[in-house]
């Protein structure tokens, strides 16, 4: 889903500081407690965006913290079409970072690595 171009890593990396500083200290939901964005992707058309996140937990936290992001996933997209003045946010899709250790001590395969 990269996208080539100087637009689409500046968007990239203002979607990223936006949703780390909204999940930081806007969003209360406990199951969102150690998450941090590592990295978004955008799309060469700018509606959708993979947003790579990074948790230190076991399985289940990790499937909360998705859950929890999935949930507010319409806050988030509001959010940034108004911080960012963009008449239309990307669909946000969350994954977890795959160059990130696991709490088993195991790295999942480069889903997103070229």
């Amino acid at each position: 889903m990269r996208s080539g171009g100087h637009r689409a890593e500046r968007l990239a990396a203002q979607i990223r500081l936006e949703i780390a500083e909204m999940i930081a200290g806007e969003l209360r939901d406990p199951r969102l407690g150690d998450v941090e964005v590592t990295e978004v992707e955008m799309s060469p058309d700018y509606r959708r965006a993979r947003v790579w996140i990074e948790l230190r937990g076991n399985a289940t936290d990790e499937q909360r913290a998705l859950a929890g992001l999935e949930s507010a996933s319409g806050y988030l997209r509001r959010e940034l079409s108004a911080r960012l003045l963009m008449r239309r946010a990307p669909e946000l899709s969350f994954l977890l970072d795959p160059r990130v250790p696991r709490a088993n001590g195991t790295q999942s395969p480069p889903a997103h690595a070229n």
